[in-house]
């Protein structure tokens, strides 16, 4: 019987540090990224449309893949809708925050970092993500703890983004901004008391752009610590908009700024 648990336990761990992404769209997105995949599941009877292309590629990869039924496949998803595939991977790999300034370097470019102070709606990091893969932003530093890591309902909403988005996880979001201080980035919070707009400002250096969390914006210390402050301007009775859609807003300034 120790045998059995001890056979059990690695099991469990095993499990435990596998990750999932469901949907068609971050299947194939997964599949064509290149990124390892330990199986993928596909509901019987799933045969038609973009399933044809993920089963065509996980064929050309190797990747095993294993038919069941819907109902299992539904117990097995932890987002709404699985769309009838899930792809099995390791956890996601999270890089450091030199990554992300290599790769501003190979790129050419002034960095463009976007900082996350405690996002925990992981629909919200998925949005923003997916929506700083297409501004051009060279990687994301969001903190161990209190905050959402990369997830399967992450990896849905972005689209399939999160495969090509380099992000940093660390102990101490102040700490990381001293780091990207020091390599001459400049720290932007987001604070609907600050008193310029954040249109006001130049952002054609390098930038770091820190996005408070949902409820109660940044932390006294990451909001001390910014090199300066932007607010967007909001005209109706509603004071404050939805982190992704201010990551949004602020993402393109620069993005404009820099054309």
């Amino acid at each position: 019987m120790k045998n059995n648990r001890k056979f059990q336990k690695k099991d469990e761990e095993a499990i435990k540090f596998e990750d999932q992404v469901e949907g068609r769209n971050a299947v194939l997105e997964l599949l064509e990224s290149n990124r390892d995949i330990n199986k993928i599941y596909i509901a019987d009877g799933e045969k038609h449309g973009s399933i044809h292309k993920i089963i065509a590629l996980a064929k050309e990869r190797k990747v095993i893949l294993n038919e069941i039924s819907r109902a299992k496949l539904n117990q097995m998803a932890q987002t709404e809708n699985n769309q009838g595939v899930i792809a099995i991977v390791p956890p996601f790999d999270y890089c450091e925050i030199e990554d992300i300034l290599e790769t501003a370097k190979e790129r050419n470019e002034k960095p463009f970092i976007l900082i996350l102070d405690g996002i925990e709606d992981p629909h919200n990091l998925g949005s923003i993500i997916r929506t700083a893969e297409t501004a051009g932003v060279h990687g994301i530093i969001i903190p161990k703890r209190r905050a959402c890591g990369v997830n399967s309902t992450v990896a849905k909403v972005s689209a399939g983004a999160v495969e090509y988005m380099k992000v940093a996880r660390v102990n101490n979001i102040n700490d990381a901004i001293e780091e990207l201080k020091e390599n001459d980035v400049w720290i932007c919070g987001t604070d609907m008391e600050a008193k310029k707009y954040y249109n006001e400002e130049d952002y054609t250096g390098g930038i770091g752009i820190v996005i408070g969390s949902e409820g109660f914006g940044m932390s006294r210390l990451v909001k001390e610590n910014c090199d300066f402050l932007v607010k967007i301007p909001m005209k109706g009775k509603i004071t404050s908009l939805n982190a992704s859609v201010s990551a949004g807003i602020v993402m393109y300034e620069v993005v404009k700024q820099r054309k």
